[in-house]
């Protein structure tokens, strides 16, 4: 991110595995855990999820129709580049995480976007951290280097 910094523009949770994704105003992030209440937390490393918003816009440049957070099934929405390179922090809110690897689109996302939507999102489609600290993440959060 090279000393970028930007805001948290969506947060979203799954209780389940498959189950639709609902909207928050904040989430809180256990460390070594993830978000309390996530499908994934309590997992080694998949913890938190971050997109970029300006990636699901040329997502949908490319696929001829909306795309939008919930679809991607990502927890974290930022208007922000999203660091894709293992071991990189970011500090989102007062949440330190670090890139575990990028989120690669699933085939789930030919459901939830369409067909074409996991092709729309190659390259786009999110980081998956680890989290290294705990604390609240809310919308309209700073998002930084960490």
């Amino acid at each position: 991110m090279g000393g970028v910094e930007g805001t948290v523009t969506a947060l979203y949770v799954a209780p389940e595995h498959h189950s639709a994704m609902e909207p928050r105003g904040s989430i809180v992030v256990e460390a070594g855990s993830g978000i309390v209440g996530d499908r994934y937390h309590g997992t080694r490393h998949r913890h938190v999820t971050v997109q970029s918003a300006a990636d699901l816009e040329a997502a949908a440049a490319d696929l001829g129709a909306p795309v939008t957070p919930p679809m991607t099934r990502r927890n974290v929405t930022v208007d922000v580049p999203v660091p894709t390179e293992p071991g990189t922090r970011l500090l989102v809110g007062d949440v330190l995480l670090e890139v575990v690897r990028i989120a690669a689109p699933c085939k789930i996302m030919e459901t939830s976007i369409g067909p074409g939507g996991r092709a729309a999102l190659r390259r786009r489609g999110g980081t998956a951290f680890r989290a290294l600290s705990s604390g609240t993440i809310r919308v309209g959060d700073p998002v930084r280097p960490g």
